[in-house]
């Protein structure tokens, strides 16, 4: 598949439920989680991200998160990796979610990013 989703949280639960809710309307995408710190924490892990993102199987990956450090440790990532990853500023939840239905019907990355514009938390 084209495209994998990568769902970045403080908080692990989070991450899962996202991963659940979204694997409803898209079960052939890949999706891989980050969420809490090395040591269990609330937080973020840029290890845990890389984790996430080694083990995705999507060609490109499209990247959600929900607070500061997990997009400081997602951007820091990116920098750092060879993967095609695509970061996207958007309510967690809706983003995702909008994404992820549209990926598993392979709707091109423009349209799948027109349809993110109105989630975009500035």
């Amino acid at each position: 598949m084209k495209y994998g989703i990568v769902i970045v949280s403080h908080s692990s639960k989070i991450a899962a439920g996202v991963k659940d809710l979204i694997s409803q309307a898209a079960p052939d995408l890949s999706i891989t989680t980050a969420g809490e710190t090395d040591e269990g924490e609330i937080g973020s892990s840029l290890e845990k991200i890389q984790a996430a993102v080694d083990d995705n199987t999507g060609d490109e990956i499209l990247a959600f998160y929900d607070l500061g450090s997990s997009k400081m440790n997602l951007e820091m990532l990116i920098e750092m990796t060879d993967k095609t990853i695509h970061k996207y500023d958007v309510a967690l939840v809706e983003g995702a979610y909008t994404a992820a239905t549209l990926a598993q019907v392979d709707t091109p990355l423009a349209e799948i990013e027109k349809n993110l514009q109105p989630l975009i938390i500035k």
